[in-house]
C-alpha cells in the first residue's frame, strides 16, 4: 500500500511475500521497519494494525512471532542525543 503509515517502506508486507523467509531476516527486517517509522509515531497501534492484516493470515510465518514479540517487548525511550550534549552528566 502506498502511503501506508504503518509500514511506510512496505518493509514488512514484502517480508510477508518473501517464501523461506527465517526468523533472523524478520528481526533485521523489523529493525529496519522500527527506524523508518516517522518521528512521533504510536508504536503499539502500528504492529497491532499489521498484526490484524497480516498475521491471521499467516500465523505460522515467522514475521508474526516477531511482530507479537515486539507488542511486548518493545519500549520507547528518549532519542538520543548527539555532541556533547548527550555526553554531558
Amino acid at each position: 500500500m502506498k502511503g501506508d503509515r504503518d509500514d511506510p517502506k512496505a518493509l514488512i508486507r514484502e517480508a510477508y511475500r518473501i517464501e523461506g523467509i527465517g526468523t533472523e531476516e524478520c528481526r533485521s527486517v523489523f529493525m529496519d521497519w522500527a527506524l523508518s517509522l516517522p518521528e512521533g509515531a504510536n508504536l503499539q497501534a502500528a504492529l497491532a494494525a499489521l498484526l490484524a492484516r497480516y498475521g491471521s493470515a499467516a500465523p505460522d510465518h515467522p514475521m508474526t512471532a516477531i511482530l507479537r514479540d515486539g507488542q511486548t517487548g518493545l519500549t520507547v525511550t528518549g532519542r538520543r542525543r548527539g555532541g556533547w550534549r548527550g555526553r554531558r552528566q
